[in-house]
């Protein structure tokens, strides 16, 4: 039997967050982040979790706050990641985040990079906005982009290289903002390099 993807919610601070998960739960972790205009449930339809689970990964992806079937929060936003990470039990995953997943991840990122092992920056927004917090943390970054991204420039990939020492950037040609649907194939593989690398 293949490993089933299961729906599962928790409380944070009063609020009912959604998450699907696959994979072990001794397995190295990915968790997900969306984009405004997506849930969830994309990573489950594109095929990404069911793609990392059959390579040994566990993978979760969440509903953010006020998308999907998660409510609304009622505290500030930098600190959703870290009751999340808690809630659960999730030792220092890989963190994928898409556009507007950014200002989450970011702001997360900045304060306790130590957290995650690796961040997976999907043209996030709020790269200019929290520049100056992320300079310089000791975290593997991959920035992956669309050629064709007219929300958030593929120049911030460069500046994100710029602005940590073990960034690096991936461009998917004739991709636009969301990349990951126009180029899954693509997308896929290197992210699961960019896993293995951490791995070595």
């Amino acid at each position: 039997m293949p490993p089933v993807i299961a729906s599962h919610t928790l409380e944070i601070r009063g609020s009912t967050i959604h998450y699907l998960e696959i994979g072990d739960i001794s397995s190295p972790t990915i968790l997900f982040l969306h984009g405004a205009s997506f849930t969830a449930h994309t990573w489950q339809e594109i095929g990404t979790l069911a793609y990392f689970a059959d390579r040994g990964y566990r993978a979760i992806a969440i509903d953010v706050p006020g998308y999907g079937s998660s409510q609304s929060i009622n505290f500030p936003r930098e600190e959703f990641l870290g009751q999340l990470l808690a809630g659960i039990e999730c030792d220092r995953p890989i963190l994928v985040s898409p556009s507007m997943s950014g200002g989450y991840s970011l702001p997360f990122i900045a304060q306790s990079a130590e957290k995650l092992r690796g961040f997976v920056a999907v043209a996030p927004v709020g790269i200019n906005r929290y520049q100056d917090a992320i300079a310089g943390i000791k975290l593997p970054v991959l920035a992956i982009w669309g050629s064709n991204d007219r929300i958030v420039s593929p120049k911030l990939a460069d500046l994100l290289v710029e602005l940590i020492p073990q960034a690096k950037k991936v461009i998917l040609e004739n991709a636009g903002h969301a990349c990951y649907m126009k180029a899954t194939e693509a997308f896929h593989q290197h992210l699961f390099a960019f896993l293995e690398d951490l791995n070595r």
